[in-house]
């Protein structure tokens, strides 16, 4: 029998369709919601992988907050469909992460959550969003002080 979990992690495949020149709003978190990004090496890596896709013409990164137990980001796809993004993504921070000291075995979720975003009110709400994340949480008093963020936009 299936549990729910499984179940909402399978409904979270239907229906996705990623289509170059979009932006998508991701979230993906960390296997059990361990706060893996705690540690700031893993949270760098995760922010600079991010960048590096950026800078590869694979995306156009809008904005990124690493949170202790998960990711959110606001991107365009450029040259790649969201399932490779994500593999490339998780694969490599993966890899990169589990040389760390204290990690576990597993660092990802299998699946994450996107979103299109079809207007300019929209992206801004969504930007805001992740930018937002740790004050939400009551990590901070303002986003800023939170050191594991990106932002291409004036905020």
């Amino acid at each position: 029998m299936m549990s729910n979990r499984e179940a909402h992690q399978r409904n979270l495949r239907k229906g996705r369709f990623s289509q170059l020149g979009n932006v998508y709003f991701i979230t993906t978190g960390t296997k059990d919601r361990l706060p893996v990004f705690s540690n700031p090496a893993a949270s760098k890596i995760v922010l600079d992988s991010l960048r590096w896709l950026n800078d590869q013409g694979k995306i156009e990164l809008l904005a990124a907050m690493v949170m202790p137990d998960h990711v959110h980001f606001v991107a365009r796809l450029r040259s790649t469909t969201l399932p490779s993004l994500m593999h490339s993504l998780k694969s490599f921070t993966s890899n990169k992460i589990h040389d760390l000291p204290n990690r576990e075995d597993r660092l990802w979720e299998a699946q994450y959550y996107d979103h299109a975003i079809r207007t300019d009110d929209e992206l801004r709400e969504r930007i805001l969003y992740c930018l937002q994340n740790p004050v939400r949480k009551g990590l901070v008093g303002h986003f800023r002080e939170w050191p594991h963020w990106y932002c291409a936009y004036d905020v």
